[in-house]
């Protein structure tokens, strides 16, 4: 994008975020919903599409730009980004790596304009981190393939109107081999979903279990066509990787909200007479969190550029994932720490952050999962033993 109009997208979200957004949060979480009129306001922006290519209704931003939109983005409740990210990453994404052309077309611009949500069904009740065990089965029967399975914690799933399905459709193959892709649209016979989640954090943002009991879908539901057999999960560690980055930029916009609130109420809070930021011991606090903060921003624009440039697409974000959720939850903590009391309590923007911060390092692979991507890219056959 030309970088004057980036500039001024990038100045839009951050109006709409701290103008029309942040005065919710309370709201949102306190009602588990996203207003009407966001979802609406964030379509009309093209927030839906804002990864997807030009060429299907999307914005086409690179992975460099699409980190500093996020860095915007993360300063308010994680459910909005939430509300479109599965549409910019690793749903879009699906149909962006491995759809035929035909797919594309279909779909593709209807999720960049938000008309359509997707959502993307890969984990189970025993397959999470590691999802090449996973359970759920796809049979060929005659011109239609028959599902069967059930998927846990699926984002957006009780308003998904398309799901990505990932199933087991060679029994015989190594078991990231034998694994495809289905789309299947919400309503289709035998596909149900449970009731939302109670979850610790991140309310607004709706999760739930989903099933499926002998979900007859035609062939050509099939992601990629014929090319497209047995090549799912492949498709899924693309997606993943480009969510790692992604997800790692909202957490550094998280960090610097936090990083504010952290200053504002240091500065204006008052214990034994005297200003609590006047405390050497509370300014320690705020100089870390600023330090982990800048380190964050720099560790994803970094993998941001080696994903871009197609020189890094493993380490790099697993890298960046680990580190910056992290860092987010020790922000986190230090500024419930400065709160003292009132970070205790909820109604107080960190005491939410907190909650909301604590899943970043499960989902997008935990932070274990990480350590074991990077280590094992380090040593190779030495990490064999």
């Amino acid at each position: 994008m030309d970088a004057d109009d980036f500039s001024a997208v990038l100045s839009e979200v951050r109006r709409f975020v701290r103008e029309r957004v942040v005065p919710l949060e309370a709201e949102i979480d306190e009602k588990d919903e996203m207003p009407a009129e966001i979802r609406e306001a964030a379509k009309k922006m093209g927030l839906f599409g804002f990864a997807l290519p030009e060429e299907y209704g999307g914005l086409g931003l690179s992975m460099y730009e699409e980190a500093q939109l996020m860095f915007e983005l993360g300063y308010t409740t994680p459910s909005l980004r939430s509300m479109f990210g599965t549409n910019n990453g690793i749903a879009g994404h699906v149909l962006m790596v491995g759809g035929t052309e035909e797919q594309k077309a279909h779909w593709l611009p209807r999720i960049a304009s938000g008309d359509v949500l997707a959502s993307f069904a890969l984990t189970e009740p025993d397959a999470g981190s590691d999802p090449s065990t996973l359970t759920t089965k796809a049979r060929l029967d005659g011109d239609e393939w028959v599902i069967n399975g059930a998927k846990r914690y699926i984002t957006n799933a009780p308003l998904a109107d398309v799901f990505m399905v990932f199933a087991r459709t060679d029994d015989e193959a190594p078991r990231t081999r034998g694994i495809s892709t289905f789309l299947v649209p919400a309503g289709t016979p035998g596909l149900t979903v449970a009731p939302k989640d109670h979850k610790m954090g991140q309310f607004g943002a709706w999760t739930a279990d989903v099933f499926f009991d002998d979900v007859r879908v035609p062939a050509e539901a099939l992601v990629g066509g014929e090319e497209g057999l047995n090549r799912g999960f492949a498709t899924a560690m693309g997606c993943i990787a480009h969510g790692r980055v992604h997800i790692s930029a909202l957490m550094v916009g998280m960090a610097e909200r936090l990083v504010d609130e952290s200053v504002a109420y240091a500065s204006t809070r008052r214990q034994s007479g005297k200003l609590i930021g006047s405390f050497q011991l509370i300014q320690g606090l705020i100089a870390d969190s600023m330090t982990d903060y800048y380190a964050g921003r720099a560790t994803v624009l970094e993998a941001a550029r080696g994903f871009d440039a197609g020189t890094d697409l493993k380490v790099g974000p697993s890298c960046t994932k680990y580190f910056a959720s992290e860092m987010v939850w020790r922000v986190a903590d230090r500024a419930v720490q400065i709160h003292g009391g009132a970070g205790y309590m909820r109604g107080v923007a960190v005491e939410r952050f907190y909650r909301d911060a604590r899943l970043f390092r499960i989902y997008e692979g935990t932070s274990q999962i990480q350590q074991v991507i990077i280590a094992k890219a380090l040593l190779g056959e030495a990490a064999r033993g």
